[in-house]
């Protein structure tokens, strides 16, 4: 019994430790999205940027939300990110976010 609750403590410990600060971020993107490929090219490129977690276009909206690692990166370093493919990008804040257009929603 008391193995098990070692056992038991030693795993809660590394769950602690390996919990990670994930933020999540909301952009539009200049020039704005205007087809399925403009949506591709943007997971396509951005989901491989160092941190990020998981990344959603939302056609409609015009709206990229992204959860990302705040320990591996920040918005600045997604907003390099995007100048690489050629897009700029402008923060929304989440009160202004429809909620169809967030992950998980």
């Amino acid at each position: 019994m008391k193995k098990q609750i070692l056992f038991l403590a030693i795993c809660l410990v590394a769950l602690v430790g390996v919990a990670k600060d994930l933020k999540t971020v909301y952009v539009t993107t200049e020039p704005k999205m205007t087809c399925e490929n403009c949506e591709n090219k943007i997971k396509k490129y951005i989901r491989f940027e160092r941190g990020v977690h998981n990344i959603q276009t939302s056609l409609g909206c015009q709206i990229v939300t992204i959860v990302y690692d705040a320990e591996k990166t920040d918005t600045i370093k997604l907003a390099k990110a995007f100048d690489k493919i050629k897009y700029k990008i402008k923060t929304v804040p989440e009160s202004q976010v429809d909620d169809c257009c967030k992950i998980g929603k």
